[in-house]
């Protein structure tokens, strides 16, 4: 039996961190969906079919792992991709009570998931999705943190949402 697992979230924009938790995860199950969740609470910097487009490409040659999009309760996707496993990264302490709470109801809401909490390496402990738009809007070099590609899409993105 595949062992499969769905590793949800904004990536608003994909990170080296999101990256590692994905390594790291594939060496714990045969396959890795790393799902897009559409969030009308947030305002992304990119749309959903963006943030698909920079995960395929962030994670390219990387084989056993797919990437989708999801709206609604990620209880209800995981059912239907025919899995029982979430992956959430945790940096700092700080996340931790956040994740806690939403693995809880998430299991009350189906008991048969499970969330397993994955931390990434601690070169990567203190990234967030929201500090690189903060850095890049102030100018910062994102090198260490996103791939190139992504560094000139955040730009880009800015740029555009400043006019």
């Amino acid at each position: 039996m595949t062992k499969i697992a769905i590793y949800p979230g904004s990536f608003d924009p994909v990170t080296y961190g999101h990256l590692d938790i994905v390594k790291r995860a594939l060496k714990i199950f045969d396959r890795v969906i790393v799902a897009v969740a559409h969030n009308a609470e947030k305002e992304p910097l990119f749309d959903v079919p963006e943030r698909v487009e920079l995960l395929r490409r962030s994670l390219k040659g990387l084989k056993r792992v797919e990437v989708d999009d999801f709206e609604g309760l990620i209880v209800k996707y995981v059912k239907r991709k025919k899995t029982n496993v979430v992956i959430r990264g945790l940096r700092m302490i700080s996340d931790f009570e956040y994740e806690f709470q939403m693995a809880l109801t998430n299991r009350k809401l189906s008991s048969s998931v499970e969330t397993i909490f994955m931390m990434p390496s601690e070169s990567y402990s203190y990234l967030s999705s929201k500090l690189i738009k903060e850095a890049a809007f102030l100018g910062a070099n994102l090198k260490a943190f996103v791939p190139p590609f992504v560094e000139k899409a955040v730009k880009f993105a800015l740029q555009r949402s400043k006019t």
